[in-house]
C-alpha cells in the first residue's frame, strides 16, 4: 500500500523557516516524480514544488520561487521542502504526493495521488 506521510509543520512568526519531510513506506518513492501542495481554508488546492524522481527537474509556483527548495534523499525515501522567509498568506495545510505520469512537471493537483494526510503550517506574529 502506497503511503505518503508529512510532517514538520507547525507554527512560526513571519520571516521565520521550516523544513518539511515526505516520508514514503510500502514503495520506494525514487521512482516518482512529487509534489508539495497546500490548501488554505476556502481556497484551491495550489501547486507549489514539483521534482522529477531524478531531482533534475524542478518547478515553483510564482509565490514561493526563491524563498522555497524542494529537494529529495531517495537513500531515505523521503522528499523535503525547505520554507524561508515565511509569510501569513503562506498559511495553510500542505500536502505531498506522487506523480501519475510524465505531466508532473505542470505541478498541478489532477496528475498527481497518493496524497498523504497533510501537516499544518501557520505564519502569525
Amino acid at each position: 500500500q502506497l503511503q505518503l506521510v508529512e510532517s514538520g509543520g507547525g507554527l512560526v512568526q513571519p520571516g521565520g523557516s521550516l523544513r518539511l519531510s515526505c516520508a514514503a513506506s510500502g514503495f520506494t518513492l525514487d521512482a516518482f516524480a512529487v509534489g508539495w501542495f497546500r490548501q488554505a481554508p476556502g481556497k484551491e488546492r495550489e501547486g507549489i514544488s514539483c521534482i522529477s524522481s531524478t531531482g533534475n527537474a524542478i518547478n515553483y509556483a510564482d509565490s514561493v520561487r526563491g524563498r522555497f527548495t524542494i529537494s529529495r534523499d531517495n537513500a531515505k525515501n523521503t522528499v523535503f521542502l525547505q520554507m524561508n522567509s515565511l509569510k501569513p498568506e503562506d498559511t495553510a495545510v500542505y500536502y505531498c504526493a506522487v506523480a501519475r505520469g510524465p505531466r508532473f512537471i505542470l505541478c498541478v493537483y489532477p496528475e498527481f495521488g497518493s496524497w498523504g494526510q497533510g501537516t499544518q503550517v501557520t505564519v502569525s506574529s
